[in-house]
C-alpha cells in the first residue's frame, strides 16, 4: 500500500547503497521493493547527512503545528464553565457551555468539541441510541399570546409538606407568564395564576390544559371555574387527549428545568420562600437563559419581544360559550385536531391533504398560517408541510409537499 512504511531491511538497503551502483539500478530496486524512487533518495540523503541510523526508523508524520488544536487553558475553561451552570442548576450540556462562553467573551469551541472534552473528561457519558436533536421538530403557535399552556406540579417543603406549583407558559415564545404556589391543586389555583398571567401579558387567544378537575374537566361531564372563566373573556379552552401528557410537553419540559434549579437551592420552609424562588427562577429563564428550541438560542423574553403579540379574542355574549370565528378568520390562520383516513388524507380548511398510509387512525394536528400548513403528530414531532393552496382547492398528493420529516410512521406516545 502507499502509506505503508518501509521494511527496515529495504531502509537499511538504502543506507548502505554503494556510490558506484551501475545505472538503472535505482529504478530496478524501487519497483521490487514497491517504494518510490522520490522515497529512496530521501531515505539515502538522510543516511548521508544523518548517519545511516537516521534513516532506519521511520519518521512521525504529525504535523509540527496545530493552529485548530484546542488548548489546554481552553479545555479548563469550558470545564469550569460548565461546573459553574451545574452548580447552579442550569443546562449544562454541549450547547449552554457555548452559549455562556460566547456570552462571557471566552474562545468557544464548536458543539461537537465540547462534547468530546466532556466525554473525555467523564463529566458527560455518550448516548448513540439516544435520537439526535436534528430528528426533532416540535410546533409552535405563530405569535405570542396565541396559546398559553398551563399545568401543576408537585413539590415537598422542608419536613416533607407537599404542595403544588402552577406554571403558565406561552406557547411560541416559552415565556413563563406567570407561576404560582398553593399547598393543593384547585381550581381557585388555577383561576390565580392565570388571572395574574393576563394582568401582566394580556389574554391569550387559547389555554391548553390537560383534563384535571381543576384545570378542564369537561370531558368528565363538569364545567370547571376555569373554563367558565376563559370563555367569558373569549378563550378558547383545550385540553389534551386522556392519558397523554405528551401533548402539554412544552410545560412538561418545563416542570423538569424548574426542578433542576430548585434541587441546588435550599430547601424552602414555607410557600412564600418557594413563591420567591419560583418567581427568581422565572426571571432567570426569561431573560438570562438561551432557549435551546428557539431560534438562534435566544431567551423567551427576546422571543417573546420579536413578535406582535396575537389579538385578544373577543368576550362572548353569554358566560361559558365559546365565540365563533367566521371563516375568513380560520382560513388565513388557526390550528386543528384531524383524524388520517383510510384515503390516508385529512381535510383542513376545505382541502383534503395526503399524509400517508402509515399514519392511518391517527389523530394529527394541522396548524397554517398565511402562507403555509404543518401537520404534527401528537407528541408534537414534525409530520410534512405544503404551501397553502387557494380556496375551494379540492385535494393536494403528497408530491407537492413543502418538506417532509424524518418520521414515517406513527410512534408510542412517552410523556
Amino acid at each position: 500500500m502507499k502509506n505503508n512504511p518501509i521494511d527496515p531491511r529495504v531502509r537499511l538497503a538504502i543506507a548502505q547503497w554503494p556510490l558506484g551502483a551501475p545505472r538503472g539500478s535505482v529504478t530496478t530496486f524501487c519497483t521490487e521493493h514497491g517504494i518510490s524512487r522520490k522515497s529512496f533518495y530521501l531515505l539515502r540523503a538522510r543516511a548521508q547527512t544523518e548517519g545511516q541510523a537516521a534513516a532506519l526508523e521511520p519518521r512521525s508524520r504529525r504535523p509540527h503545528h496545530h493552529p485548530t488544536r484546542i488548548t489546554d487553558v481552553v479545555q479548563r475553561d469550558a470545564l469550569g464553565v460548565r461546573a459553574a451552570l451545574e452548580s447552579s442548576g442550569l443546562d449544562c450540556g454541549p450547547i449552554s457551555v457555548h452559549d455562556r462562553m460566547k456570552h462571557l467573551a471566552m474562545e468557544a469551541p464548536s458543539v461537537a468539541s465540547l462534547a468530546r472534552i466532556f466525554r473525555d473528561a467523564g463529566v458527560a457519558r455518550q448516548e448513540p441510541k439516544k435520537k439526535p436533536r436534528s430528528a426533532y421538530r416540535r410546533f409552535a403557535y405563530p405569535a405570542p399570546n396565541a396559546s398559553w399552556q398551563l399545568d401543576a406540579t408537585e413539590y415537598v417543603l422542608t419536613g416533607g409538606r407537599k404542595c403544588v406549583i402552577f406554571q403558565l407558559e406561552d406557547d411560541h415564545s416559552r415565556l413563563a407568564v406567570a407561576s404560582y404556589v398553593t399547598w393543593e391543586e384547585t381550581s381557585e389555583g388555577a383561576l390565580a395564576v392565570v388571572k395574574q398571567g393576563i394582568s401582566k401579558h394580556g389574554v391569550p387567544q387559547r389555554l391548553l390544559t390537560d383534563n384535571g378537575s381543576a384545570l378542564n374537566p369537561s370531558q368528565l361531564g363538569k364545567e370547571g371555574q376555569l373554563v367558565k372563566y376563559v370563555t367569558s373573556l373569549g378563550v378558547a379552552a383545550i385540553t389534551g387527549k386522556p392519558y397523554k401528557p405528551t401533548t402539554q410537553g412544552k410545560n412538561e419540559r418545563f416542570h423538569q428545568t424548574l426542578f433542576r434549579w430548585l434541587d441546588r437551592q435550599p430547601l424552602a420552609e414555607s410557600l412564600a420562600q418557594l413563591q420567591a424562588l419560583v418567581d427568581r427562577f422565572d426571571v432567570i429563564y426569561n431573560t438570562e437563559r438561551p432557549h435551546q428550541w428557539l431560534p438562534g438560542r435566544i431567551t423567551p423574553q427576546q422571543a417573546w419581544d420579536a413578535t406582535p403579540v396575537a389579538e385578544a379574542p373577543r368576550p362572548s355574549r353569554e358566560p361559558g360559550v365559546e365565540p365563533r370565528r367566521s371563516r375568513a378568520d380560520t382560513y388565513v390562520q388557526g390550528e386543528a385536531v384531524r383524524r388520517v383516513g383510510a384515503n390516508a388524507q385529512v381535510t383542513v380548511i376545505g382541502t383534503s391533504f395526503t399524509i400517508g398510509q402509515a399514519w392511518f387512525g391517527e389523530e394529527l394536528v394541522a396548524i397554517w398560517d398565511i402562507e403555509t400548513i404543518a401537520f404534527f403528530d401528537q407528541r408534537g414531532e414534525f409530520i410534512l408541510s405544503y404551501l397553502k393552496p387557494p380556496r375551494r382547492t379540492k385535494s393536494v398528493t403528497r408530491k407537492h409537499a413543502l418538506e417532509i420529516g424524518t418520521a414515517t410512521s406513527r410512534v408510542s406516545p412517552m410523556s
